[in-house]
């Protein structure tokens, strides 16, 4: 990295009195040494909270389990923590790494806030409490034979699931081509009303308490991407929930807020659906949630190859979805009027 000035050939003046003897190096400042130190000891304290939950010692946060675009892939690769101060070059002013935030892309941040802004818009959903949450959607999951080789993505297929408005009764998944499957009641799970109304609206507070419910369980173990993590967790809650319009903006807008989410110019949902989406890679392969392109609506996701391997090809379509309908209605596998 060029620190000085930039020079292209020999353009110096010769100086008549020899080449001056280098400047002294200084030391650190005795500010500067204890910023530093504190930025030594936040990386510290954030390890070790990590290896807390890696032992078990936090207790895992509970997740509504759905199955994900790609169930058969590695797991994520394992990210490195350096420990640093930004320095200022050209100035004699220090920036304290704490107090640098990484995020998302500029274009992607753009995107997701004009996203936010329609989500905002909208309707707020006419839900009781003792109705259920209908999703039907079309999916098609990758999967890989017992002795490897490339993943193999099924055909696209209808996806019905009815969750309990206040998680009290027990809901349904019903996928083409298997049998019905009962989901358990649970009031405290995230998706119910009362557990969308007690997410914070600030993205901020959001994506701190997003990151909290997936510190623990299978999410904190060795080589867990927590930004990835945090970006599905997301996703989820945008697939299979009804949020609230403020809501809804606000996980638009903690997504911008995660390092490493870009936007990918084209791409299309499980029906075929162009649109514009907001991604993440990692591990391998990238998360893409589709966008209409005029409306901003979701339309649902999609994984991608981003290295070419075992489970085939770079480019390689590994998952797909598309919502189609969202709405509330009466009974565990009841259709919605048209």
């Amino acid at each position: 990295m060029t620190i000085g000035p930039h020079r292209t050939g020999n353009h110096e003046h010769a100086d008549p009195a020899g080449p001056l003897p280098p400047p002294a190096v200084p030391g650190l400042t005795p500010e500067r040494e204890q910023r530093l130190k504190a930025a030594l000891l936040s990386r510290v304290s954030a390890l070790d909270a990590l290896n807390a939950l890696n032992d078990g010692t936090v207790t895992p946060a509970r997740r509504r389990p759905r199955p994900r675009l790609v169930r058969v892939l590695a797991p994520a690769v394992a990210c490195a923590l350096a420990v640093g101060g930004a320095v200022a070059v050209g100035t004699s002013e220090t920036r304290p790494a704490g107090n640098l935030r990484a995020t998302a892309s500029p274009e992607a941040a753009r995107l997701l806030d004009r996203i936010a802004l329609a989500a905002g818009e909208g309707t707020a959903p006419a839900l009781r409490a003792d109705q259920f949450v209908y999703v039907e959607s079309r999916v098609a999951y990758g999967a890989q034979s017992a002795g490897g080789g490339p993943v193999a993505l099924a055909p696209v297929h209808r996806r019905q699931v009815w969750l309990s408005a206040d998680g009290t009764r027990p809901g349904l998944l019903r996928e083409e081509g298997g049998p019905d499957s009962p989901l358990g009641a649970d009031p405290d799970a995230r998706t119910t009303i009362g557990g969308l109304a007690g997410l914070p609206t600030d993205p901020d507070a959001l994506l701190a308490r997003i990151r909290q419910d997936v510190g623990g369980g299978s999410a904190g173990a060795p080589g867990a991407d927590p930004d990835q993590l945090a970006f599905a967790a997301i996703g989820d809650l945008l697939m299979e929930t009804w949020a609230p319009p403020r809501l809804g903006a606000a996980l638009y807008r903690a997504a911008g807020r995660i390092p490493g989410v870009v936007v990918v110019p084209a791409a299309s949902d499980a029906v075929g659906r162009p649109g514009v989406a907001v991604a993440r890679t990692s591990g391998g392969r990238q998360t893409q949630w589709v966008f209409d392109p005029a409306t901003h609506a979701f339309l649902g996701e999609r994984t991608v190859l981003t290295e070419s391997g075992e489970a085939g090809p770079k480019g390689t379509v590994v998952g797909t979805s598309a919502i189609l309908t969202r709405a509330a209605v009466d009974r565990a596998g009841e259709l919605p009027r048209r």
